[in-house]
């Protein structure tokens, strides 16, 4: 099937993955490719700006400019122009979210990983769409391309210089047309979310806490809806927090795009609430209440990511 497959940004001068697509294919070839690309992407400050390394099935296409580089892994028989029109428009998309001294100062890897909600969106897009719905962008690329072929790349025969050295001499030249390769790491690194003890008992006290929340509303719901109507405002105050403690539990355990906006959104819904519930509850729930939610949202925020350390053949 002609299409893209797998996408990611990098920083050129030291290959540090920005960003990257989260569907991941376990075919061998395809995660040989993923291997190749990795290596590929530590040097790719002594390529041009635009290189196509082929393969049988699959292809690494790449793409250039000032800080950053956007990468690919297509079908072999999916157009290049193409694949350099995605490229092309994911590296605008990343340039207009990001600056270059944030860039510069990325310090681990996949430091803008809800971009990857993004790489998804575009992806779908030239997957989906064909050479003539996109005919203006697609005539660029083929004219730029015809005065600046990419550097052609071989993904066979091939060995890793992965910026070596020889003796005090500044490095060594990369002869077009070879791409280096002899890597144990199978995989770029996964992202994955580091849980402490104090996140695991936030997350016991929001379930909690949510519980709570959900018994009364039900008990003052059955009472509302028979004989107080009035009732309705409470029930809603009881219910509103119930569902923000789930969405605490949630963007604590999976990664969310805003996850900031979102966790204060959480955290001053479950505060109004609890103050509305004044006289409901006294103040040692109140302050219990807004306390986890205090604790959950901290945990949230300050959750850092950490990088699977690769598995090395020696």
């Amino acid at each position: 099937m002609s299409m893209i497959f797998f996408a990611c940004v990098v920083r050129v001068r030291d290959g540090l993955p920005l960003s990257a697509s989260t569907d991941f294919h376990f075919n061998q070839d395809f995660l040989e490719c993923r291997k190749r690309l990795k290596a590929l992407s530590s040097i790719l400050a002594q390529y041009p700006s635009r290189g196509t390394a082929k393969g049988r099935d699959l292809s690494i296409h790449f793409l250039s400019s000032g800080d950053i580089a956007c990468m690919a892994i297509c079908s072999s028989n999916y157009s290049t122009i193409m694949a350099f029109c995605f490229l092309e428009e994911l590296q605008w998309e990343f340039a207009a979210s990001y600056d270059t001294t944030s860039i510069s100062l990325a310090s681990r890897p996949y430091a803008f990983l809800e971009f990857d909600n993004v790489i998804q969106k575009v992806k779908c897009h030239f997957n989906c769409a064909s050479g003539s719905q996109m005919k203006a962008n697609w005539e660029k690329i083929e004219e730029e391309l015809k005065f600046r072929p990419p550097v052609q790349l071989k993904l066979e025969d091939t060995e890793l210089m992965n910026g070596i050295t020889n003796g005090g001499h500044a490095g060594v030249h990369v002869e077009v047309g070879k791409l280096l390769l002899r890597t144990g790491d199978s995989r770029l690194p996964e992202p994955d979310f580091r849980v402490t003890p104090l996140g695991i008992l936030s997350l016991v006290l929001n379930i909690m806490c949510g519980a709570l929340n959900l018994i009364r509303g039900v008990h003052l719901a059955e009472y509302s809806f028979q004989e107080d109507h009035e009732g309705i405002g409470n029930v809603i105050a009881f219910f509103l927090p119930f569902l923000a403690c789930v969405f605490q539990c949630y963007l604590y355990l999976f990664y969310s795009s805003a996850r900031k906006v979102k966790t204060f959104v959480l955290f001053f819904s479950v505060c109004l609430c609890n103050i509305y519930l004044y006289g409901l509850r006294n103040l040692w729930q109140i302050a219990f209440h807004i306390g986890v939610a205090s604790l959950s949202s901290y945990q949230i925020l300050t959750r850092q990511l950490m990088e699977k350390q690769p598995d090395c053949g020696v």
